[in-house]
């Protein structure tokens, strides 16, 4: 079943939770499960991005990329900047908050969000999926937004930056 990439259909397809990074800091509202994961903007406009990354530097590495690689992967008219999987999505996204907070974790996968102006209006939801491999499931939902959009979220192409 194809979905489309809006919170409203992505909750009606058992998303839960469109918390910012800030709860996810200070409370544990993410079940301790396998899951997949997406990041959403709170508004669809024109993204403003920072020269600089807030995210944490980890093994010596600034995760800062120039404005042009942010503009290359910006998906114009996309609520989406970024869906992952976990084995543990309770542990998954409290490293990814606190990566975003500056601290030295080694989550880098994402990490372009960090350079929008916007990020700490950033809404996180989660589905576990306790019947579907979250790496199986992470890959068709990539698949499904790519046949939506014509390449996939914001965040979701690291390779192409040289991470």
């Amino acid at each position: 079943m194809a979905i489309t990439f809006t919170r409203a259909n992505l909750t009606a397809n058992g998303f839960s939770g469109w918390v910012t990074f800030a709860i996810l800091r200070s409370t544990d509202p993410c079940p301790d499960v396998g899951g997949v994961y997406v990041v959403a903007r709170a508004e669809v406009c024109a993204p403003t991005f920072l020269t600089k990354s807030c995210g944490g530097w980890f093994k010596d590495r600034d995760p800062t990329i120039s404005i042009g690689e942010l503009q290359a992967n910006w998906v114009e008219g996309a609520e989406i900047v970024y869906i992952g999987k976990a084995n543990s999505i309770r542990r998954r996204l409290k490293e990814f908050a606190k990566f975003g907070a500056g601290h030295k974790i080694g989550h880098w996968g994402g990490r372009l969000i960090w350079q929008l102006e916007e990020s700490s209006r950033l809404l996180v939801a989660w589905k576990p999926t306790p019947e579907i491999d979250p790496l199986a499931y992470e890959a068709q939902l990539l698949a499904e937004f790519r046949a939506e959009y014509g390449k996939p979220p914001f965040a979701n192409d690291p390779h192409r930056l040289g991470g």
